[in-house]
């Protein structure tokens, strides 16, 4: 069994209110902060990927 080693964005600060996330060799795992033994959500490493790049770009500069 893989051992995740979860983190957040440093956008969010000390806060809990966020999503964290773990990468492995082909997916990425997501999870609410505030409830870490709740639900995830795992995708492919490249539809992260595409994810970040999409709200890089339509960010304010």
């Amino acid at each position: 069994m893989q051992i995740l080693h979860w983190r957040k964005s440093t956008y969010s600060g000390d806060s809990s209110n966020c999503v964290e996330m773990a990468t492995a060799c082909t997916a990425v795992h997501i999870r609410d902060s505030k409830n870490p033994a709740g639900l995830r959500l795992t995708v492919e490493a490249s539809t992260w990927a595409r994810f970040v790049n999409g709200m890089t770009r339509s960010r304010p500069q």
